[in-house]
């Protein structure tokens, strides 16, 4: 066996990044895309594709710009057994001529683009092209705040569930359920499904008023899985329960949440990542409140816990297995503002992920946050009041088809006033009823969809693998 044989067949049997590093397999960068609800991941991930398809609305990411990338295309995802993220669909919903916003995903997906890309530096000449192949997996963010739930016990996920949705909208319905069930009981199948029943429909008021922590995630989004032993039970308080209990049946279910549920989708689709962006309806928050916005922030800490950030080298991933090394907090619907309020929306997403961030650093991954809009549809005017000019944003009305003006309100030049609740009352009046449509689309050759720093986005995600 020759020499050369020999590296193959050992680059083969490693992991594909050790196949990577000694050139017998494309490289490949695997991109995280999660959001909570409404934050926009549809949009983002059909947006991003289409504007790596036609590149004339990517001036900032620079293997674009210097017109080192010669071609993008899609290529067979490699995983056969993740569905295929409904691209063609969503764009053709974003750009039909009775545009609409496309169905959102609720499971995991994935796209494969192909970048043929030549090599930047003195050297370039000397070196052919290369393709970069980029995954973009698409995932619910609450599936990512259940992997917290992974190191407690019923108990202590009961404790501090109760706590939560005592203090949120639908508390006092599943208080008056819980109130009618002794837990100490036997087991009664009825009763768990109105108690689980109960449970789900708080989390759902929770997360229609702004709040962003609602585990366990499934109850939200529970799929093929709807009515399933492992999505029906719900939190309890502490006290007796042997076996055969309703409560010794609920522990037990918790614990195949986790088994079945948390944990695979932890080893198959989570832990295989290289990079991750994080989608936020900041503005949504803002607009609820400060316990809303205090929420978020800890649901923030929460999912960057989650990501094992730090460093990705080689040796590193050899003999740590993957690490997310950059992850992008990226604030959605930017194009809701007036890009007057951009730099105070990145400042309040800066101040909201600021924990989150520091632990990121601390790891070694590189952060960012930012302000964007995957699909911009409005557009910039101004209007007269009180004798002044208001800077507004104008779009067409998604329940009346007809185009309106809004100005939703200053967001505060200092965000420490977001999170410590003083002031209030920002997006609070022409926010609420901020609902707009697509903006039809008259797209020249080359162009992909318009959009608010998508091109910055991409180029900090993986721009320096290009």
């Amino acid at each position: 066996m020759s020499i050369l044989d020999d590296i193959a067949r050992r680059a083969l049997s490693l992991p594909g990044d050790a196949a990577e590093a000694v050139g017998l397999a494309e490289p490949t960068v695997r991109l995280g895309v999660t959001g909570l609800a409404r934050a926009g991941k549809t949009v983002f991930i059909t947006s991003l594709v289409a504007n790596l398809l036609e590149r004339g609305r990517m001036p900032q990411l620079l293997a674009a710009a210097e017109g080192r990338i010669e071609a993008a295309y899609l290529r067979p995802q490699p995983d056969d057994t993740v569905p295929r993220f409904p691209f063609e669909e969503a764009l053709a919903a974003l750009t039909g001529p009775e545009p609409r916003w496309p169905e959102p995903t609720e499971s995991v997906s994935a796209i494969r683009v192909a970048l043929r890309v030549r090599p930047a530096g003195p050297l370039a000449g000397m070196r052919g092209a290369r393709t970069l192949n980029l995954d973009l997996v698409d995932y619910p963010g609450e599936w990512i705040l259940d992997l917290s739930l992974l190191g407690k016990a019923f108990d202590e996920w009961s404790a501090s569930a109760l706590i939560r949705v005592a203090e949120r909208p639908g508390g006092e319905a599943f208080a008056a359920a819980l109130g009618e069930v002794d837990a100490a009981a036997r087991h009664d199948e009825g009763t768990a499904k109105r108690l689980a029943g109960a449970y789900a429909e708080a989390l759902q008021a929770a997360r229609a008023a702004g709040f962003s922590d609602c585990t366990p995630g499934r109850f939200l989004m529970p799929g093929e899985m709807a009515g399933s032993p492992a999505l029906t039970f719900a939190p309890l308080p502490p006290g007796p329960g042997g076996r055969g209990t309703l409560r010794r049946e609920f522990e037990r279910r918790f614990g195949a949440y986790k088994s079945r549920v948390v944990r695979p989708f932890f080893r198959d689709h989570f832990a295989r990542l290289d990079r991750q962006v994080v989608l936020v309806d900041a503005l949504e928050a803002i607009h609820h409140g400060p316990e809303a916005v205090a929420d978020m922030r800890g649901a923030m800490a929460d999912l960057l816990s989650a990501f094992r950030p730090g460093g990705s080298g080689f040796l590193e991933r050899l003999w740590r297995g993957r690490r997310i090394d950059r992850i992008l907090f990226a604030a959605t619907k930017a194009d809701h503002l007036h890009h007057s309020q951009h730099a105070r929306l990145t400042a309040a997403m800066e101040a909201l992920v600021a924990d989150a961030r520091r632990r990121a650093d601390f790891a070694g991954a590189r952060t960012n946050a930012m302000a964007i809009a995957a699909l911009r549809a409005t557009v910039e005017g101004e209007v007269e009041h009180g004798g002044e000019a208001l800077p507004v944003v104008k779009g067409i009305d998604a329940a009346t088809g007809r185009e309106v003006a809004f100005h939703p309100g200053d967001l505060p030049e200092e965000p420490a006033a977001l999170l410590s609740g003083g002031g209030g009352g920002w997006l609070a009046e022409d926010y609420e009823n901020m609902r707009f449509r697509p903006a039809p689309l008259t797209l020249r050759a080359g162009e992909g969809p318009p959009h608010i720093r998508l091109d910055r986005a991409a180029e900090f995600l993986f721009g320096d693998r290009l």
